[in-house]
């Protein structure tokens, strides 16, 4: 009889002793997997940097003038798509986003809307373009803010 009650007793404290160890592992997934608002910012983020992506490509098709200065925004915009990259894989592997892939995606839009902002182009379809690429890239930064705010 008392074997049977200590066996019971172990059972009992191993499985109350499992439970407390998975409940952080189901906020970090919740935390990872975020809200509905959390992932209206990514999709936003990712949408806005992809519309500004075409913008900026157009733009250099039709103005020569301004061509070397867009692909530096180009460049940009892409250096912070491949970091939010990484993070989305390793949001989708169950691993905590890399913290130096954050700073990617900031400092490569804040390198990009710099850059953009110091284009100026008589042509005024080229600056119709450029600031419709700016209002795109700026809210994609609203977005990469949202992120910041909401996923946590």
């Amino acid at each position: 009889m008392f074997r049977l009650l200590a066996l019971a007793f172990a059972f009992v404290c191993l499985l109350a002793g499992s439970q407390i160890y998975a409940i952080p592992t189901s906020e970090i997934v919740a935390r990872q997997i975020g809200n509905l608002q959390c992932n209206v910012d990514r999709l936003s983020i990712v949408a806005g940097l992809a519309q500004t992506q075409s913008t900026l490509k157009k733009l250099t098709a039709n103005s020569t003038a301004t061509a070397s200065s867009v692909q530096t925004v180009i460049d940009s915009v892409s250096g912070a798509q491949g970091a939010i990259g990484v993070i989305g894989k390793a949001l989708l592997t169950g691993q905590a986003a890399p913290a130096e892939a954050r700073t990617q995606v900031q400092g490569n839009l804040t390198a990009a809307h710099d850059a953009l902002a110091a284009i100026n182009s008589t042509d005024a379809t080229a600056a119709a373009g450029l600031q419709k690429a700016l209002t795109q890239l700026s809210k994609a930064e609203t977005a990469g803010e949202g992120v910041v705010a909401n996923c946590k």
